[in-house]
């Protein structure tokens, strides 16, 4: 069967999303003494050189150290960056009209704990990645049910209400404000495999933030469902 319209574009603007990453990576952006502000700006600059990228459809994210902890809606103080510092980067680039939303995390120096939590957010992505495939009906509630048994199996618990959303051509479907039914939210009671009004299959981005309030460590990774 053909790859239907909006897989392909959706999985060509991660794979830009990747590549901003990578170069991000390469360029060393991310160290001890510059500002979340400072590596936000530098971010969105690369982005611009690269891709000529300048809408975004949420709001762009770097958090250091324990503003790690704190959840999307939130706004917490500008932090530095320190030695051994743990850094979470969550960016939704727009690439000619189609939405991308892509998060990794960042240890700077060999603090074990920090690169433990780094590691399990991720081998935790892909164990609820394969357990969405395996279903063939699955509500918003049930997945995020799913995805926060996951995070306290691994030793954290979820540091976002949500644990994923839809995405598509920006701007994608939306609701009004406090209805979770395009969410991986426990009030979305919705199948995520139902076809949205217009009888198409809707795509989904999974987004996990897991969180040990006792170390003051948080730690995010998110990419699109597929």
């Amino acid at each position: 069967m053909m790859m239907d319209k909006v897989k392909i574009e959706l999985i060509e603007a991660e794979t830009k999303a990747v590549q901003l990453f990578h170069i991000i990576e390469e360029r060393k952006l991310i160290f001890a003494n510059k500002s979340e502000e400072q590596i936000n700006t530098e971010i969105y600059d690369l982005a611009f050189e690269l891709f000529g990228i300048e809408k975004y459809w949420h709001k762009r994210i770097v958090r250091a150290g324990i503003n790690t902890l704190k959840p999307y809606d939130e706004n917490p103080p500008n932090l530095i960056v320190k030695d051994d510092d743990i850094v979470f980067l969550d960016f939704g680039p727009v690439f000619d009209e189609w939405e991308a939303d892509f998060g990794r995390t960042y240890v700077l120096g060999n603090d074990p704990f920090k690169h433990k939590i780094k590691n399990d957010i991720e081998r935790a992505w892909h164990i609820g990645k394969e357990y969405f495939f395996t279903q063939t009906k699955l509500t918003g509630a049930e997945y995020f049910h799913y995805i926060s048994e996951l995070a306290n199996e691994f030793g954290y618990t979820l540091g976002n209400y949500l644990a994923g959303h839809l995405i598509g051509h920006f701007p994608h479907e939306r609701l009004e404000p406090k209805n979770y039914g395009l969410y991986v939210h426990p009030e979305n009671h919705n199948d995520m495999f139902a076809p949205d009004a217009n009888g198409s299959k809707r795509h989904w981005i999974l987004e996990l933030h897991f969180v040990n309030s006792e170390k003051q460590t948080g730690a995010f990774f998110e990419q699109l469902l597929t």
